[in-house]
């Protein structure tokens, strides 16, 4: 698979797409279990803050630093600020031999439209393919799939995304983002693509494993979407997004929905 196509089974790492708390220390047993039984080399790439001003890019490559101190392995901070850096070949080589890449939170939109197409982004699905964990926080998490909407616009908003879950649309923050804007879900279903399954995920919570197959981690819960339905799946259930189709596994009962 190329850094434009879907994804494949074979050989590839575990996914999370992280609701939100990247680096915090309740989300540290996620990324620990992430990095269990891989390098001990922890990938990190703070780009969606970008917008947001050097001194927050700063403090969350800061955080990062200090999550991987107390997992005790090795913090890498790639730091891709443009497309150029993007593009530049020693950034590429540093994501190699990673155990767990992780691209944190921010603006979506930025982070799609600097890493699309790029050495960077290439490397990382080449070590994804070769067995490193990836995940992604909050606009980390929205930008695997093929369409990055804009949660605040109107449902044709939004740029196109990196692809790698083309199926999968996420919607992090999910019980926060739901309390403001409590027409958020409908507005996004009328924006979503054929076959595409729609994913709210709470703060403080992940969906692991994928491309089709999931288990619910942390706090909260993951929850399905749809026009006339909300089925939400909570820590240590499982849930399904398959290629080429909106659906996903209803759980039986004691399953934890």
């Amino acid at each position: 698979m190329t850094a434009d196509g879907g994804p494949e089974d074979a050989g590839n790492g575990p996914l999370a797409l992280v609701g939100s708390g990247e680096y915090l220390a309740e989300m540290a047993p996620l990324e620990a279990s992430l990095l269990r039984g891989r390098p001990s080399r922890y990938v990190q790439l703070a780009t969606a803050a970008v917008p947001d001003g050097e001194q927050v890019v700063r403090k969350w490559e800061r955080m990062g630093r200090e999550q991987a101190e107390r997992l005790g392995v090795e913090a890498v901070t790639v730091q891709v600020r443009t497309r150029r850096d993007a593009d530049d070949a020693g950034l590429a080589r540093a994501v190699q031999g990673a155990g767990l890449v992780y691209m944190s939170g921010g603006h979506p939109a930025y982070l799609a439209q600097t890493l699309r197409g790029t050495a960077v982004w290439q490397a990382i699905v080449e070590a994804w393919q070769a067995g490193a964990a990836l995940a992604g926080c909050s606009a980390g998490a929205m930008v695997m799939a093929r369409h990055v909407p804009a949660v605040r616009g109107g449902a044709g908003d939004g740029v196109p995304g990196l692809a790698l879950l083309p199926h999968v649309q996420v919607v992090p923050h999910f019980d926060a983002f739901t309390r403001r804007m409590p027409d958020l879900v409908d507005r996004l279903l009328g924006g979503i693509g054929e076959g595409v399954a729609l994913v709210g995920v709470d703060e403080l919570t992940a969906i692991v494993g994928g491309p089709e197959h999931w288990r619910v981690e942390g706090a909260g819960s993951a929850w399905l979407l749809g026009p006339d339905r909300r089925l939400a799946f909570r820590a240590g259930s499982s849930l399904s997004t398959p290629v080429g189709g909106s659906s996903a596994r209803v759980p039986h009962a004691g399953e934890g929905m």
